[in-house]
């Protein structure tokens, strides 16, 4: 039987015939030009995907008011003709690909934040209720003055009254009616996430008492006004769905399941093709975001999409984290008919074309970092930590060399294997040489912190063993070596400068560095067992080493909840990326706590959403977390700090980890310099920028080599 069979047979929506069940999601990309327009950016974008072999590409979030009622700086615009050129050839590019795309189209109601930001009243089906969250209280200040204001620093709300009603449906109908006349494949109409439609059907935000407010029947009276509309101007043949939210979570009296139920029935009875079922928190926390529409949770909506198939006969499509074979599997079992994928297709658009090849072990895989939305709330453009092309198809090309050169990369992080595998496939002889015994450099360590990242770690080895990339492990790269390999370019990717701090105390056994205790945990710190751990446990980690447990991430994480060299009362100095997501690590293997950050800021280096999930599950936890203190010293049972006003403090702690001081390190790369060879500096080592600037500067170096 082959792999993934049922995600990749052929399926229908209404008249539209697909190859195969992976529907690209709709997102907010912020893609467009400044106007509304769709330039050269977001066609490249798309046709990039239409190559990757998706059945259907969802253009997200099209304005059908533009620029009123729009969420985002550079939204595509579908308000009037002018928009046709650039949207015609987007089409045109992903057809020519041999791909389907559909528009999606939305107003942002309550959540039009580019009308506050330019004074425009926000429309509204009833004033909203009063609103509290704690998003903005763990953003840096960077963030913070990127954040939308209201140009006269009062928001201004517009109650819908009918007349704007009929208005708000001749809208969404000429956009539909535009859409098709520029050659789109379908139309989606977005009834989710507090958006117009939504904001309708919703109860908790619904409060109106005429026509358009009560019974569920009332409150969907717009949504089925505007499928009508649709219907008469694009024709009766024509592909239409519906987007609805199955649940809105942290919402009493918002939509509920069997609201999503009875919508979907309507919406069937309206004759509409399909239903695409996904779901919405409200943000009254940061980490809601995380729980829906981003869901975390794998297959996080994938039942409430199979109850609503239940009472349906249009096909139904799910999405919220569903891997490959969770999706065929979704599929197999009834449970739904098409699957949407969107930030997976970020991380790799071929994901389609890879699986139809039969080569998942070559799929670029999200690590679900949150980096892509997180450029939203802060009203710039998306990108992806993994697949630096993402945003930049049209800059950045892979062409193959026409002078090819034996290159060395040195180091064997995330960086430096970027480095090798993409100088190789573009024809270079490539020699990698890595001191340690392994590849992976910080990143197997992150995977422990962070399980996602072990299935990046495990996409470049196999890319690595793949190519004709000469992997020299155990090999400390010297000038020396470099002339003896005859080197025509070095590319050096060593990683950052970790230096202990300079706190009284620091030295001691029970006070490890975040760098000892990775290069302990992984395996590679003899040296700092025979300074730090007791015969015992140094015959502990010698076993774990000999069996193979200190080569496998899943191993490693079993292995550290039964035993790690730290006792039960831990104390992080430092709280950006390293130290929380260590302090995750720590929790969940039973240690209490405590996270001590000098400056004001938490997490800095996370992306905006991962920060926020970060931080409500060490809160969950117990953690106690405090900015603005300065270490004074460390004894031996307790980590002593002042506070922000100047107030002494002592912590009991059994260990201490020292998660502070990474420096870029260029002293090496002046070394090979010096001595004649053309250098590139790149991940940590040039910038400390952790995986997204490893890889970023790794594909930018192996293009240019």
């Amino acid at each position: 039987m082959a792999q993934h069979q049922h995600l990749l047979q052929p399926g229908k929506i209404g008249s539209l015939e697909l190859k195969n069940r992976m529907i690209m999601a709709p997102m907010g990309s912020n893609f467009a030009e400044t106007d509304g327009h769709c330039g050269e950016r977001i066609q490249a974008f798309y046709e990039e995907r239409a190559k990757g072999g998706a059945g259907l590409l969802t253009m997200g979030v099209c304005s059908i008011a533009y620029p009123n009622g729009t969420a985002e700086p550079y939204q595509v615009g579908v308000s009037d003709d002018k928009f046709l050129p650039g949207l015609t050839k987007l089409v045109e590019r992903v057809h020519a690909q041999g791909g389907k795309i559909a528009m999606q189209l939305q107003h942002a109601g309550k959540t039009a934040v580019r009308d506050i930001a330019e004074g425009r009243e926000l429309w509204v089906p009833s004033m909203p209720p009063a609103h509290k969250s704690d998003m903005m209280k763990s953003l840096t200040q960077e963030e913070l003055g990127a954040f939308i204001r209201s140009a006269g620093g009062e928001v201004k709300i517009h109650v819908m009254d009918k007349t704007d009603i009929e208005q708000m449906v001749v809208w969404f109908a000429a956009a539909a009616e535009r859409a098709k006349r520029a050659g789109f494949d379908g139309i989606e109409l977005h009834a989710a996430h507090t958006y117009i439609l939504a904001g309708f059907l919703s109860a908790y935000y619904n409060k109106r008492d005429d026509e358009y407010g009560g019974s569920l029947e009332n409150r969907a009276r717009l949504l089925m006004e505007v499928i009508a509309a649709v219907r008469a101007r694009v024709g009766e043949d024509y592909p239409l769905w519906l987007r609805i939210d199955a649940q809105e979570l942290r919402t009493p009296g918002g939509i509920t399941l069997d609201d999503a139920i009875a919508v979907a029935k309507m919406a069937e009875q309206a004759g509409l093709d399909a239903v695409h079922v996904s779901a919405y928190a409200n943000p009254s926390s940061g980490a809601a975001f995380t729980e829906a529409p981003l869901v975390q949770k794998a297959a996080g909506f994938l039942d409430w999409a199979a109850e609503i198939k239940q009472h349906v006969s249009i096909p139904v499509t799910a999405v919220g984290k569903l891997e490959p074979d969770v999706a065929d599997k979704a599929i197999a079992d009834g449970k739904c008919d098409f699957v949407a994928m969107g930030r997976k297709l970020l991380a790799d658009p071929e994901l389609p074309k890879k699986l139809t090849e039969g080569r998942p072990e070559d799929i670029r895989p999200c690590i679900y970092c949150y980096v892509c939305v997180s450029q939203i709330f802060v009203n710039d453009r998306v990108k992806c930590a993994v697949n630096p092309f993402t945003g930049h198809e049209s800059e950045l090309k892979l062409i193959a060399t026409d002078q090819a050169k034996h290159v060395v990369v040195v180091g064997g992080g995330p960086g430096g294997m970027e480095a090798a595998r993409v100088a190789a496939q573009r024809g270079h002889k490539v020699t990698l040489s890595e001191k340690g015994k392994r590849l992976g450099g910080t990143l197997f360590f992150a995977s422990l912190a962070y399980q996602e990242n072990g299935a990046l770690l495990d996409y470049l080895t196999t890319q690595l063993e793949k190519s004709n990339v000469d992997v020299r492990l155990n090999t400390l790269a010297t000038v020396e070596l470099l002339k003896e390999l005859k080197a025509d370019e070095v590319i050096l990717a060593t990683g950052a400068l970790r230096n202990a701090p300079n706190i009284p105390g620091a030295d001691q056994k029970h006070v490890w560095s975040g760098d000892e205790l990775r290069r302990l945990m992984t395996g590679e710190g003899e040296d700092i067992a025979k300074r730090k751990l007791s015969v015992t446990q140094r015959m502990m980690m010698k076993s774990g080493s000999l069996v193979g447990v200190t080569n496998s991430t899943d191993a490693m994480q079993h292995l550290s909840k039964l035993w790690m060299p730290l006792g039960k009362e831990v104390t992080i100095v430092g709280g950006g990326l390293v130290g929380l997501e260590l302090a995750e690590f720590l929790v969940e293997r039973g240690r209490k706590v405590t996270v001590l950050e000098p400056t004001r800021d938490l997490g800095k280096e996370l992306a905006i959403v991962r920060r926020w999930r970060v931080l409500d599950n060490l809160e969950q936890h117990d953690v106690t977390v405090k900015q603005l203190a300065t270490v004074t010293n460390i004894d031996k049972k307790a980590v002593h700090y002042t506070d922000k006003e100047g107030n002494s403090h002592s912590i009991a702690s059994e260990s201490v980890v020292l998660a502070l001081g990474a420096e870029t390190d260029t002293s090496f790369a002046d070394a090979v310099s010096q001595a004649g060879f053309k250098v590139t500096n790149i991940g940590d080592s040039a910038e400390v920028a952790y995986i997204e600037g490893a890889l970023k500067t790794g594909l930018i170096a192996g293009l240019e080599v």
